[in-house]
């Protein structure tokens, strides 16, 4: 940076606090964990994704058929504790807690401007003033926030209840009108004959939320690669950067749209798989159906 120009400062402002140095360190860190995390979660993802989308060649048999065979990876014991909920965990946790150091480091920060009272025409014109960094991070409204967020509290859990936790607790969901003694799903049972029965009961709400949870989710997944691209790869490989046009709201545009690309595409893919599926006759026993019927009717959701 030049002394005389502080406008020639480059790259993004290193976030600071009252005592300087431990904000910048533990934004650091956590930066590292939440981008350390994202390769375990991104295998998860392709691996689970890829059943709906071979449905779109080979229908509700070959999407159940990829689905339990990727289940050797994210739901054994050792897979499901250390490959998919500690990174989640981590993910979440080290996004959250940079979030909230940097918004206490920015409050923090001295103001950026000088008083009135300690400048003078003199001393303005000996010794330029240069503000003082604050803290930068990304706003909630950003596309990766927004993603985000939406996919933590709304459809993830969602998504989780009503396919991986209900269905052991099916002879406990039981209501007294349907008149039967129901037991739990097995792991073999909850296949797409499962998505299949969810989507013909409750048709609007099902799309409504596997578009939300494919949408938020892959939108979350391509806007933070190419983060993680950026930062680790294109750097050491010394690839040129593109020339952003003037202003960073048009930068950001241009790389939210290739986000939005990138997620559209695959999220096609992967509605049109579950509209295959539902197209389909239901092969499931009726005692299943009814089973998976009660399972889902566990949330309010599909009480409605």
């Amino acid at each position: 940076m030049n002394p005389e120009n502080p406008s020639t400062t480059k790259g993004p402002v290193p976030p600071v606090s009252s005592n300087g140095k431990p904000a910048m360190t533990a934004s650091s860190i956590l930066t590292t964990l939440a981008h350390g995390s994202a390769p375990f979660l991104s295998t998860f993802l392709v691996i689970h994704l890829s059943a709906p989308i071979a449905a779109n060649i080979g229908g509700s048999k070959l999407a159940s058929s990829v689905m339990l065979l990727g289940r050797e990876y994210y739901q054994t014991t050792f897979g499901e504790r250390y490959l998919l909920l500690l990174p989640f965990a981590i993910h979440v946790t080290s996004n959250i807690a940079k979030r909230v150091v940097l918004t206490l480091a920015s409050n923090s920060s001295p103001p950026s401007g000088p008083s009135t009272s300690d400048l003078d025409a003199t001393a303005q014109s000996e010794k330029p003033f240069i503000p003082k960094s604050r803290a930068r991070f990304r706003k909630l409204t950003s596309l990766l926030s927004i993603s985000a967020y939406a996919a933590l509290f709304v459809f993830v859990p969602i998504h989780v209840a009503t396919h991986r936790l209900l269905p052991a607790e099916a002879d406990a969901l039981v209501w007294s009108s349907s008149g039967a003694n129901l037991d739990a799903l097995g792991s073999s049972e909850l296949d797409f004959e499962f998505v299949k029965t969810a989507i013909k009961t409750w048709p609007w709400r099902s799309w409504i939320l596997y578009t939300g949870l494919v949408g938020s989710v892959l939108v979350h997944a391509a806007e933070g690669a190419s983060i993680i691209y950026t930062r680790y790869i294109r750097g050491r490989v010394a690839l040129p950067s593109r020339p952003s046009p003037r202003g960073s709201d048009r930068g950001l545009t241009r790389g939210n749209r290739r986000t939005v690309v990138i997620a559209g595409v695959t999220a096609l893919l992967v509605l049109t798989g579950l509209w295959v599926v539902s197209r389909e006759p239901t092969f499931a026993l009726s005692s299943v159906v009814r089973r998976c019927q009660v399972t889902m009717m566990g949330t309010w959701l599909y009480r409605m």
